[in-house]
């Protein structure tokens, strides 16, 4: 077929090249019987099956770093979950094999998830790869991955688990297309940090035939199905059109006319550093602490290897700005010593500051090691909470950080609508914004930001989710403060444009996305920004929204 696809991009550059398909789900192990007396050899072997995939996932993420590692440990930590073993001891008990007990709780365990929700239901992806691990491991077969090439492909999945992501070779994955996931999915994010074309959110995308030549366009979502030579060229000269654009630009971010746009970098460690420093990073916007707490979750990390790790990020951005997240816990990010094990809806239950405010001894400890980490630093320290709800949350948070002898900005996430609404009441307690683009279009829509069906919603696009970020920067302007924006939304060329328009004061992306923001901002000037921000609020849907700054920002 020679046809033009269209998903979500979301990771930019151009890959050419043969389709290859994602190597096949584990089959479902034969309800065979096993004697009583061979009950206590299946559960040796399905422990000791459990305990080599999660080393094998802690030691991929070690390999990773950064946000992979991070994800990659959640899902070690998935692997033992302590319910879910003693549920497949319990199936070999009654005569189930290893392999068979370990399919059938997972099983279970995956309908629980389907149905608590959509943003647990959003982990299933993740559940689905562990058993496959696991049962693999047990079968004596080959674990389901990346195909064994040694020509370069552009990958084809239904999703894309983060084992497989982390540990991608640019040099042998040219891009890559899924079925499922959408714009801040977790392979999303991890594409984006390894700078790999990537469309997700394609229909069809299976359907695609192995060895089939596509052009994936990870700026656009297009991907072309046996592209003309004109198209190709026509694809190459664009990417080359980007890549000296980018390359031209140099320097602290700023519109054309000089209107200052700091852009800072995601991290999610020690790790992420060195990308952000390259990439010309003025500092970090966002700092997320949670890698720390996933290296154990049965207790918090000691105040001492925390000074440590946040010290390295600190030191790495003298007399620059790094904004830290404290703790962001529950949810998708469960902690058993943090988080409630029985909430109907984890997603609108105790997380994020919630889960703080009821283990101050936690919050504190962290604030503690902050304080420590920053002296005799020159570098600029924000602090901030997520999951903000209203004025009294961030009250206590700025209480919080008083207590902790902390000197720093104390801020608020902007990641739930309420928080938007009412930011100048917020902003009477802290002397920040960050928006967090993610979980406030999640929030907005009632969309799982890893689900792909509903990814229309999360499109950062969404006229809606303007109009709260700029509900937000225009009250913060009000209380002369700043507001700014940390979430994937950020890592948009064209949107970053809208964003500063819109009052966005800084924006915060993933390291790769930093040059190609830089040189958007410096083809125009703040007005033209100002302009396609209007005209982005005045459409009804998200693709009519980018379309409309497109034309406007093009000269139309």
């Amino acid at each position: 077929m020679d046809t033009t696809l269209r998903g979500v991009g979301v990771s930019h550059g151009v890959a050419i090249g043969e389709a290859r398909h994602m190597g096949t789900a584990v089959l479902e192990p034969p309800a065979k019987q096993i004697a009583a007396e061979e009950a206590p050899r299946e559960q040796q072997r399905a422990r000791q099956a459990v305990e080599a995939v999660a080393a094998d996932l802690v030691a991929r993420g070690n390999l990773a770093g950064g946000e992979a590692q991070a994800v990659l440990e959640a899902q070690a930590m998935m692997a033992q979950d302590p319910e879910l073993a003693a549920d497949v001891e319990r199936r070999i008990a009654v005569g189930s094999t290893a392999e068979r007990a370990v399919y059938d709780a997972f099983a279970a365990y995956r309908a629980l998830l389907a149905q608590a929700g959509d943003y647990l239901a959003g982990r299933v992806a993740d559940l689905d790869d562990v058993r496959n691990r696991i049962v693999a491991r047990l079968l004596g077969v080959p674990m389901p991955g990346v195909p064994d090439s040694d020509r370069p492909y552009v990958l084809i999945a239904r999703d894309l688990a983060p084992a497989d992501t982390a540990l991608l070779d640019p040099a042998l994955v040219l891009g890559f297309v899924t079925e499922e996931g959408g714009p801040t999915s977790h392979s999303a994010i991890l594409a984006r940090a390894l700078g790999v074309p990537a469309v997700v959110a394609l229909p069809g995308a299976g359907e695609l035939a192995e060895g089939t030549v596509v052009a994936v366009d990870g700026s656009t979502g297009e991907v072309m199905v046996n592209p003309t030579d004109a198209e190709r060229e026509e694809l190459s000269r664009a990417a080359a059109e980007r890549k000296a654009a980018v390359e031209g630009a140099k320097g602290p971010g700023a519109t054309s006319d000089g209107h200052k746009v700091p852009l800072l970098a995601n991290v999610g460690g020690p790790g992420d550093v060195p990308a952000a420093v390259e990439a010309g990073a003025e500092g970090v916007g966002l700092f997320r602490t949670e890698f720390l707490f996933l290296d154990d979750s049965e207790r918090a990390p000691s105040e001492d290897k925390q000074v440590e790790a946040y010290r390295q990020v600190l030191e790495a951005f003298p007399e620059g700005r790094v904004v830290v997240r404290v703790l962001d816990a529950g949810a998708d990010k469960p902690l058993s010593f943090l988080t409630p094990s029985d909430e109907p809806n984890p997603a609108l239950g105790v997380r994020g500051l919630r889960t703080l405010l009821d283990h101050p001894e936690v919050l504190q400890g962290q604030l503690r090691a902050l304080a420590k980490a920053a002296e005799g630093l020159p570098v600029y320290l924000e602090v901030m909470a997520p999951m903000v709800a209203d004025r009294a949350d961030a009250r206590a948070f700025a209480d919080a950080c008083r207590e902790a002898g902390l000197n720093a900005k104390f801020g608020a996430m902007v990641e739930i609508p309420s928080a938007a609404l009412r930011a100048r009441s917020v902003l009477q307690e802290v002397e920040f914004l960050s928006l967090g683009t993610n979980d406030l279009a999640q929030y907005t829509f009632a969309a799982d930001r890893q689900v792909g069906a509903v990814s229309r919603l999360q499109d950062p696009w969404q006229p809606a989710l303007l109009d709260l970020v700029a509900t937000a920067a225009e009250a913060a302007r009000a209380e002369g403060k700043s507001c700014g924006v940390c979430g994937e939304a950020a890592s948009d060329p064209l949107l970053a444009c809208v964003l500063t328009g819109l009052g966005v004061t800084s924006l915060s992306m993933g390291a790769s996305a930093i040059p190609f923001v830089r040189a958007q901002l410096a083809k125009h000037t703040l007005a033209q920004c100002e302009r396609a921000a209007a005209a982005a609020r005045a459409a009804d849907s998200g693709p009519d929204a980018r379309a409309a700054a497109q034309a406007v920002l093009s000269g139309e």
